[in-house]
């Protein structure tokens, strides 16, 4: 048996969380947290801070991710040692904050210094972003299996490897994982061959987070982003 549920309303709560996200970190940039001479772990705790005490962020739906150098190839399932970061550094981070019941999921990279090559991946994050996005809008029929190929194809392209695991994972209201489906449904991944757009088997809309993870070639450094896969 499925449900009718308000998708109009679904989308404005998802964009407003989102919203809220992107204003969360501003503030950490703005803050001039992401700095050399601070630990993984501390930057950490001051987000966590920054995040409870401006935005009243009381829960995170995911653990908080913060990474830096070499650390920065490490996928989101993987262990990493606490690093300090380096004035030459390249880092980024990847929180998902409730705000009113809502899931949120924002990931940005920084670089610390000018290097060219860090530089260029960091800006080569929000081609491949918006890349994918537009694949997306212009393919009803877009699978998981299919947007994870194409996010490699994509990375590869241009001098990068697709370090990620998956591309992405499903968003909705807290807790999400209490959706019905199982975890090849909602990752964008090779064994992931359903459409991104069917709805789940309650009848609910499915809506997307969409994740860049670009490694340079030789494995000594990666950088970030997510954001909500929907049209601006």
């Amino acid at each position: 048996m499925t449900t009718t549920f308000d998708e109009a309303h679904r989308v404005g709560e998802l964009r407003a969380a989102e919203g809220r996200a992107r204003e969360l970190f501003a503030a950490i940039g703005a803050a001039g947290l992401i700095r050399a001479g601070v630990s993984e772990d501390q930057l950490s705790t001051e987000i966590f801070a920054l995040a409870a005490e401006r935005f009243g962020v009381a829960e995170h739906w995911h653990k908080r991710l913060v990474r830096a150098g070499p650390n920065t190839v490490a996928t989101f399932y993987d262990e990493t040692v606490d690093r300090t970061l380096g004035a030459d550094d390249i880092a980024f981070v990847d929180l998902g904050p409730v705000f009113d019941g809502w899931e949120a999921d924002f990931g940005a990279t920084w670089v610390l210094g000018a290097d060219p090559m860090k530089l260029r991946l960091r800006a080569d994050l929000e081609e491949v972003w918006r890349e994918l996005r537009d694949l997306y809008l212009a393919d009803d029929a877009m699978t998981g299996a299919g947007l994870y190929a194409a996010a490699q194809g994509s990375a590869e392209r241009r001098g990068w490897i697709f370090g990620g695991k998956i591309a992405g994972h499903l968003v909705g209201e807290f807790p999400h994982s209490a959706f019905p489906g199982g975890r090849e449904e909602g990752v964008i991944f090779p064994a992931n061959t359903t459409r991104l757009r069917d709805e789940d088997a309650g009848g609910r809309g499915r809506y997307w987070i969409l994740e860049v993870h670009l490694v340079e070639p030789g494995g000594t450094f990666g950088g970030f982003c997510e954001r909500l896969l929907l049209a601006d």
